[in-house]
C-alpha cells in the first residue's frame, strides 16, 4: 500500500479526478488551486501516517519497541 501513496501516476491521476470533478461542477481557476492545496495537505498528512505505520511495524519484527529500544528482559 506505501509504494502505491508513492507512485507518481497515482497523483497525477488523482489530480485528474479532482480537476475534472471541479469542472463538471463549473468550479473556475481560482478554486482549484485551493482544491490542489487541501488534496495535497491531505495526501501529506495520509503518505506520513501510513509510513510512520510501516516503520513501526518493521521495526516490531526486528524485535524493536517504536522508540528503537531492543525489547527483552531488562
Amino acid at each position: 500500500m506505501l509504494e502505491k501513496l508513492n507512485s507518481r501516476k497515482l497523483w497525477v491521476a488523482l489530480v485528474g479526478v479532482v480537476v475534472g470533478l471541479a469542472t463538471a461542477f463549473g468550479i473556475d481557476g481560482g478554486e482549484y488551486t485551493e482544491i490542489a492545496g487541501i488534496v495535497t495537505s491531505a495526501v501529506s498528512v495520509v503518505a506520513y501516517i501510513f509510513g510512520e505505520a510501516a516503520v513501526d511495524a518493521a521495526k516490531k519484527t526486528e524485535g524493536t519497541d517504536s522508540d528503537g529500544e531492543h525489547q527483552g528482559v531488562q
